[in-house]
């Protein structure tokens, strides 16, 4: 029980340290993105005016059955890319959160990058 806390004290340290140096604009919006055991979404966020630009997850339906590995996290940066092109997007700085950029973290942004998507 003691390690469970010390472990979520220090992925709230990593979310906070990560996150007071990001700022979201509507030039460059905010990647934020969630990491689960099944799933992986991101959001593209506007901190200025405190809006979610556009979204995308795989618990949507049509997505498939299991989203928790890097081909999704691929499959969902390429999606983000795309949208972001839609909406007149080029850069964007990617939150991590608590998460550290490798497996499914680091495909999402290589996919996001090949989309047209200037992180």
């Amino acid at each position: 029980m003691k390690l469970k806390k010390i472990i979520n004290k220090q992925r709230e340290r990593r979310q906070f340290r990560v996150r007071k140096k990001i700022r979201g604009t509507a030039a460059c919006p905010r990647l934020c993105v969630d990491r689960t055991l099944k799933h992986f979404s991101v959001q593209v966020i506007d901190d200025e005016s405190g809006r979610t630009l556009f979204s995308a997850s795989t618990k949507a339906k049509d997505f498939g059955k299991y989203g928790g590995n890097c081909e999704a996290a691929a499959a969902i940066g390429k999606l983000i890319g795309e949208k972001a092109k839609a909406a007149g997007v080029s850069q964007a700085c990617l939150d991590r959160g608590s998460s550290k950029y490798h497996g499914r973290v680091a495909a999402f942004a290589d996919a996001a990058r090949e989309a047209g998507l200037q992180i």
